[in-house]
């Protein structure tokens, strides 16, 4: 027989399993009920003044209102060696819903293919992709250049004297510009910077001849005062924004390469969590007023949900892997 002394002690160990059990069963939907509890931050692997920086300025007051609890978003820049930096920080933090940021494409997939890095594209909870903007070459306006074919002529006659400023080693303009190099048999000069702004900068001062921004950045640096005119654009068909401006196919040199821009998060998160900024970012796109300000901003939108976007960066790993393989662009 039990002395009572220990029927009462085994009763409050079972009904304390029990509530740790309960606590390891709901903990997760306790934690997204209360989430988030203080700030998120917002990485963005480039510069102040770029376009993903401006977008994610922007659309942080509406991920805030669609995450509720009062959340605030704040916005980092972590810029240096074509992304890298910020894609290692995100991908190194503590999967808990505090940190996500940007992840931009081509840089996230060529950069693990030309070098060892800290993260792929597989590093990552994906959010949502939201931009897709195409590249574009761009002069100052005082420029004599007009076409791509001018710029090859002029290339042809000074090897090496044109200067072509990008967003670094293996971004979006570095292999524009290099695949522009084995179109048109030419030999240009690479000027790799820290972000569009850093390029826009150095385009309007004449430290660079050729700016290689993606469109929507461009045109958000012509509205607001930069002298600059297009050569031509590398989307598939001409820009709704810019149609005017021929795309490189109708030019004669026949290829395409745009910026996916979207959130992803650490590796790890709890799924309620997760969820919970999946459900944010999609309704902040669908939002009217977040589909204006993004059209203000000549901000190309383009949402894929999370497996969407995986099956997106999937097929752009491969096609750099296989470009890599033909004609690594590391030393050019």
């Amino acid at each position: 027989m039990q002395h009572p002394n220990k029927r009462r002690m085994l009763r409050a160990l079972a009904a304390s399993a029990a509530l740790l059990s309960g606590a390891a069963l709901f903990g997760g939907s306790a934690q997204a009920a209360g989430y988030p509890e203080r700030p998120i931050n917002l990485i963005v692997s480039y510069g102040p003044g770029g376009g993903t920086d401006l977008v994610a300025r922007m659309m942080a007051p509406f991920l805030q209102k669609y995450l509720g609890n009062d959340a605030r978003i704040v916005v980092l820049n972590r810029p240096g060696a074509g992304g890298a930096i910020g894609f290692t920080e995100l991908a190194r933090a503590q999967p808990d819903g505090y940190t996500i940021g940007f992840i931009n494409t081509p840089n996230l997939l060529t950069i693990p293919i030309e070098r060892k890095s800290n993260f792929t594209w597989q590093s990552y909870d994906l959010l949502g992709n939201l931009i897709d903007d195409p590249g574009a070459f761009t002069v100052r306006s005082d420029n004599e250049l007009k076409t791509l074919a001018d710029l090859s002529a002029y290339a042809k006659k000074n090897p090496g004297k044109v200067t072509v400023g990008t967003t670094g080693t293996g971004s979006d303009d570095h292999l524009a510009m290099l695949r522009f190099e084995r179109a048109s048999s030419t030999k240009l000069s690479h000027i790799p910077y820290k972000g569009a702004g850093e390029v826009r900068g150095a385009l309007a001062g004449g430290e660079i001849m050729i700016g290689a921004i993606n469109v929507g950045e461009a045109l958000q640096y012509q509205k607001g005062g930069t002298p600059l005119r297009f050569l031509g654009q590398m989307g598939k068909t001409r820009s709704a924004a810019l149609p005017d401006v021929p795309t490189f196919k109708e030019q004669g040199y026949d290829f395409e390469l745009a910026s996916l821009r979207g959130l992803a998060a650490p590796k790890g998160l709890a799924a309620e969590v997760r969820g919970k900024l999946v459900d944010a970012v999609k309704r902040t796109v669908d939002d009217p007023e977040f589909q204006a300000k993004a059209k203000e901003m000549f901000a190309p939108l383009r949402y894929l949900a999370p497996a969407d976007y995986a099956r997106e960066l999937t097929a752009g790993e491969a096609e750099f892997q296989t470009l890599w393989k033909e004609a690594p662009w590391l030393d050019k």
